[in-house]
């Protein structure tokens, strides 16, 4: 795996065994072209980060800031790496569960991204579900920012009380889902 695009583009980033499917250099690749110029500047915040390479991918493109949180050491140990690796700045890496990460924070994120793992059937915690149902993510989404999530494409995406889909968009057995408020 590699950074895409941007100041950092081509360096290869280190995906730590704990991860079982990072997100590919074509999903990413099509998640930044549909976010386009919104990358610039903005406060990214990648949950259930693994490698990082979503985070990485939005500081290169010109991201002012990301917070990389996910729970698991080797996931954080590998953010930080990469992040050594790269010579990006403007990033904090937090080892914790991203639902309790939401709920006490207070930023405000122009860009939440979320690949965490998929859903396989019942009795498995859908993390995205539960990550749209939780109040706290609208509080931390700044007005006009999008959430992005990563799902398997054979889920049905999941409502939200507080944000608007803009676009569901399939990948292989990917699917990306971008979500807004509904008043932005």
């Amino acid at each position: 795996m590699r950074i895409i695009a941007g100041k950092a583009g081509r360096i290869a980033i280190k995906v730590p065994s704990a991860v079982a499917r990072p997100t590919t250099d074509f999903v990413r690749q099509a998640v930044f072209s549909i976010l386009g110029e919104t990358v610039f500047d903005a406060r990214v915040l990648d949950l259930f980060c693994g490698s990082g390479a979503l985070g990485l991918e939005a500081l290169s493109r010109g991201a002012a800031s990301c917070v990389f949180v996910d729970d698991h050491r080797q996931a954080i140990s590998a953010t930080e790496a990469n992040l050594t690796k790269s010579k990006l700045e403007g990033a904090r890496a937090v080892r914790t569960d991203a639902f309790a990460y939401l709920s006490r924070d207070t930023t405000n994120y122009d860009l939440i991204l979320a690949d965490p793992p998929y859903w396989k059937g019942y009795g498995d915690i859908d993390h995205v579900k539960k990550l749209l149902e939780l109040p706290a993510l609208p509080e931390r989404l700044a007005k006009g920012g999008h959430f992005v999530a990563e799902i398997s494409s054979s889920q049905s995406t999941p409502d939200s009380p507080a944000l608007s889909l803009l676009e569901r968009r399939e990948y292989g057995s990917s699917t990306i889902l971008i979500f807004t408020h509904p008043d932005s």
